[in-house]
């Protein structure tokens, strides 16, 4: 049975900060916009991939950078409403947008379609720490962290921890004001560790986390969506193989692969926390002790979520916008062996990966069908604003692998 959306209840794709070359958002307005849904988006400007999509009715141009007041954004997001003339599902594609709205649903209830969700929870989970606490309180696992308060506590750490260690932003919202590291930084040493504290500050807003070995590793993703009562809408499993930058940033390369335990231990996991709404989860399966270990967890739909699609059609965002029009999700099984590709990073990501040791044994030797992220046959301008777009960019990074190859010590990814 094909997918038949409302045509009347607009998608509005919600973002905070200069991200301009995000494929998820491309991908939100295609998804809905080839059921007939007018899709809007907010955008850095008027050249954006995004903006440039064939199924995009109106992007409004809105630069901001993710660290304003609430009350500033909130105002936005009622003006924005306004123009559009009528209520608008709303798609955040990023954590700052996911919190926003979780914790302003009151003031947005009026103009906007969105999950309900316990107002501080998204903020909770997108926490470091806040997530590190709620596995512990439900027994999921989780790497071994620290959550130190000063230089001393670090150096306490430093003069008993496993090296390499891992650290990482605590709080999702200081990344774009204060960040205490670039991203997930790979540490080796112990006077490493303290060489990069002395720029923390008196309160570092870091957590110090165990390293699981890539050679010991397999990097896992679920992409659901729940309704009110934390019952799964479409639930999708699959494994990572690349991402860029190496094994911390955004997933280069992905297949659908079934996995009923991880499966059900997430189902599991967000019915204790009482979550409804999109999700996107990296797990890292540790083979070392068998266990899935929940690294992220991000309440908003995620940048690769077209990846996964089920045999009637659905997807998490179409998920989403159906039920919260009142129609029916459609039950189909996961397209297993599908392959996704970003393109403008699985090459480098690709020359990274020959040397790391890492391997995906659940990765079918052939995919059974490949998702593009920024080229579409229907849908080709997003690909040529994108390559217009990534050229400096995609040097410059190619540039900082050269240097992390050539200088070793911390890895760093955003």
């Amino acid at each position: 049975m094909p997918v038949e959306a409302d045509r009347e209840v607009p998608g509005l794709i919600v973002k905070f900060g200069d991200y301009p070359l995000h494929h998820g958002g491309v991908g939100a307005i295609r998804s809905l916009g080839r059921l007939g849904v007018p899709m809007y988006a907010i955008t850095e400007d008027r050249y954006t991939p995004a903006a440039a999509s064939r199924y995009l009715t109106r992007a409004f141009v809105w630069p901001t950078t993710g660290a304003e007041d609430p009350g500033h954004l909130v105002d936005g997001l009622l003006r924005v409403g306004r123009r559009i003339g009528r209520p608008a599902v709303l798609i955040p594609t990023d954590e700052e947008a996911a919190v926003l709205i979780a914790e302003h649903q009151d003031e947005l209830a009026g103009s906007f379609l969105f999950p309900r969700v316990e107002p501080g929870l998204p903020r909770r989970l997108a926490s470091k720490q806040g997530l590190h606490e709620l596995c512990v309180e439900h027994g999921l696992a989780t790497p071994a962290a620290a959550f130190p308060q000063s230089y001393e506590d670090i150096a306490a750490f430093a003069g008993t921890a496993r090296f390499p260690v891992v650290a990482k932003n605590r709080e999702a919202f200081v990344r774009r004001t204060r960040p205490a590291v670039n991203g997930t930084t790979r540490i080796a040493t112990r006077a490493g560790l303290l060489e990069l504290a002395r720029d923390w500050g008196e309160r570092p807003g870091v957590i110090l986390q165990e390293y699981l070995p890539r050679e010991e590793a397999e990097d896992w993703i679920v992409h659901a969506c729940f309704d009110a009562d934390s019952a799964p809408l479409a639930l999708f499993t699959g494994v990572k193989v690349r991402s860029w930058p190496p094994h911390a940033g955004m997933t280069a390369n992905a297949y659908v692969v079934d996995n009923p335990e991880l499966a059900d231990l997430a189902a599991r996991f967000i019915k204790q926390i009482g979550f409804s709404g999109i999700i996107d989860l990296d797990l890292r399966f540790d083979r070392r002790d068998g266990q899935y270990k929940l690294l992220d967890f991000n309440p908003r739909m995620g940048a690769q979520f077209r990846l996964f699609e089920s045999e009637s059609g659905v997807d998490v965002v179409r998920a989403q916008h159906l039920h919260l029009t009142g129609r029916p999700v459609p039950e189909g099984e996961q397209r297993a062996g599908h392959r996704y590709v970003v393109e403008n990073i699985d090459l480098p990501a690709l020359l990274a990966y020959r040397r790391s040791g890492y391997t995906t044994p659940h990765a079918p030797a052939r995919a059974s069908g490949t998702e593009l992220a920024w080229f579409a046959g229907d849908d080709p301008l997003p690909f040529l604003t994108m390559l217009a777009r990534f050229v400096r960019p995609g040097a410059k990074h190619l540039y900082q692998l050269w240097r992390t190859n050539r200088r070793g010590g911390h890895t760093t990814a955003k």
